[in-house]
């Protein structure tokens, strides 16, 4: 609070929010947390063709493209009233120009033949405070509905609700594994909060695209950020990868599996056509090497003559095993490889300092003063100084005089 006036900043809808002390309220376009935005690399070009097509943003991910006919002038970050269904909307101005010929384009959208709902104007005081009142309805209205379900014993899980612009219409929004029959639900709600109900469901990953949140990345995750379409993951996307198959790693907070373990997953099943298939140990002369692992982006694969140890493993890349294997299929042995493992090779990964030990410079010290102890004691070394420091004191008093 600043000289009466109070901040607030809507996350869901990247705007931040003041009222004054006479209780006026403004409202402004934050870039900060903008769910699915777009970054406008053609700002300052225009293009005739899309210069009265906008893109609106209200809650979380919900945005369209609008065409301007109230013949304003409008930029990003002017709050809007736009067309919908029954009523009218208010949304934020998130993207003009030849932009947005990329976002028709990515959803297929034909700007000659589409039919374009309509901006009718920029907001008014009136509009926002009463876009406002119905934002702070939404709260309430959420937790009071999950009580309604819950008293129908309905399988359903309601994730969020959005509040049309002029508070006429509500979007709730659920999840439910199976078809649910919520027209009892719907008839409650009507009565409950006296609007127009609209139920939208969505899946797990939309519903953590909804409410965001960070990964264990530490940066938002992917399906708040910039995506919209989600693909099937499956559990052959972390084999490939040599993942562990634990659920509670590889699951996300959404509960399904992590969206970015199909990032790299075509990576390695392309490194893997590269890597030789060993079905048997290949043959040395000085006995049989058995795999025990691969790095498969590096090509390494590392061999033991012991299958059950670890211990004086031997490395060969994927064109060397390839050759002991036809070495192999021709019934000859390969040369032994034993002395280039025995060879001394410096550590391929080192810490900063070289050391793992934390107090490795302590003990130093300690060395060096126990081997000054040993050579000459401790008393001999502080007579030592002594008569030095008489010497030194002694001839600066016969060159003063």
């Amino acid at each position: 609070m600043i000289m009466g006036t109070i901040k607030e900043y809507d996350c869901q809808r990247g705007c931040e929010k003041e009222i004054s002390s006479t209780g006026e309220i403004s409202c402004t376009y934050s870039r900060s947390c903008c769910k699915l935005g777009v970054f406008n690399w053609l700002d300052g070009i225009t293009q005739e063709d899309m210069k009265d097509l906008f893109e609106v943003r209200f809650k979380n991910t919900r945005k369209y493209i609008f065409r301007n006919a109230s013949e304003q002038n409008l930029k990003i970050g002017d709050i809007v009233v736009v067309e919908a269904q029954n009523g009218h909307d208010v949304g934020i101005v998130t993207l003009a120009g030849p932009i947005i010929a990329n976002q028709l384009k990515r959803d297929r959208i034909d700007p000659t033949a589409y039919e374009f709902k309509r901006i009718y104007r920029k907001a008014r005081p009136a509009d926002i405070q009463k876009w406002q009142e119905a934002i702070a309805r939404e709260h309430k209205t959420m937790i009071r509905s999950r009580q309604m379900a819950a008293d129908l014993q309905l399988n359903m899980k309601i994730g969020d609700v959005e509040f049309q612009g002029d508070g006429t219409k509500a979007i709730f929004y659920y999840i439910a594994d199976e078809r649910v029959d919520f027209r009892q639900l719907i008839k409650d709600f009507a009565e409950e909060f006296r609007i127009r109900i609209e139920m939208k469901q969505i899946g797990a990953r939309q519903e953590a695209g909804l409410i965001g949140g960070l990964g264990v990345c530490g940066q938002a995750l992917c399906c708040s950020r910039y995506m919209n379409n989600f693909q099937s993951i499956t559990t052959q996307a972390a084999r490939c990868q040599d993942l562990s198959l634990n659920p509670q790693k590889l699951a996300g907070q959404c509960g399904k599996l992590k969206c970015c373990i199909n990032y790299e997953a075509s990576v390695y099943v392309d490194a893997q056509q590269k890597i030789p298939k060993v079905t048997e140990p290949l043959q040395f002369e000085d006995g049989e090497a058995y795999l025990m692992k691969t790095d498969i982006l590096k090509g390494m694969m590392w061999f033991s003559y012991d299958p059950k140890s670890m211990a004086n493993m031997i490395t060969l890349t994927a064109k060397e095993v390839k050759e002991v294997i036809l070495m192999n299929k021709k019934g000859q042995k390969a040369p032994s490889r034993m002395h280039d493992n025995l060879a001394d090779k410096s550590p391929e990964f080192m810490s900063a300092a070289g050391e793992e030990s934390i107090s490795r410079f302590d003990n130093d010290k300690k060395k060096k003063k126990n081997r000054n102890r040993k050579g000459r004691g401790p008393k001999e070394g502080n007579s030592e100084k002594r008569q030095h420091r008489e010497r030194g004191g002694r001839q600066d008093k016969g060159n003063g005089a």
